[in-house]
């Protein structure tokens, strides 16, 4: 089973880096074969061509506004709009700028593209400021991160179990 782990966000803009930082984290341990963890950033177009390489499943880690505490994780099975009603037009304008978009076009274009893992996740955090701009997470978005690794950890243990026992979701 082959699984990506995509961490987005930008960097520069406060909490909006928990993504990052998350991927960074991961990056630095010691994962299951067939786990690759990709920093996109906020290129949406980096996180499909990560994704055009063929995955089972995904992950994607990001800051999420879902009106929570500050530094909450949350586990999100997205919603993933359709093109299919859309005119030509109507998708070219709504795609036309991957450079720079939300995860939430990046999948929608790797579903219209027919790529997009079936088994799709979000590690989500609250942020407390991803309008901020300037390096570093907020206190409760930092101590968050360290959760979030724990829980992509256990859902690729959870994911790799499945697919051992024939159980794929």
């Amino acid at each position: 089973m082959r699984i990506l782990v995509a961490g987005v966000g930008n960097l520069l803009r406060g909490d909006d880096g928990f993504g990052v930082e998350v991927a960074h984290r991961l990056q630095a341990m010691d994962l299951p074969a067939g786990v690759t963890v990709a920093e996109t950033g906020i290129g949406g177009v980096h996180l499909v061509q990560e994704i055009l390489a063929g995955y089972d499943a995904l992950i994607v880690i990001d800051a999420v506004d879902r009106g929570k505490a500050p530094g909450t994780v949350m586990v999100i099975e997205p919603e993933i709009e359709s093109t299919e009603d859309l005119s030509f037009m109507q998708r070219m304008d709504y795609l036309a700028d991957m450079h720079y978009t939300k995860p939430s076009k990046a999948l929608m274009l790797a579903k219209a593209l027919k790529v997009l893992p079936e088994r799709t996740l979000l590690v989500g955090c609250q942020p407390d400021d991803a309008e901020r701009y300037g390096e570093g997470l907020s206190k409760s978005v930092a101590g968050a991160v360290d959760v979030a690794v724990d829980e992509v950890r256990t859902i690729l243990e959870a994911m790799l179990a499945e697919s051992s026992s024939g159980d794929v979701r």
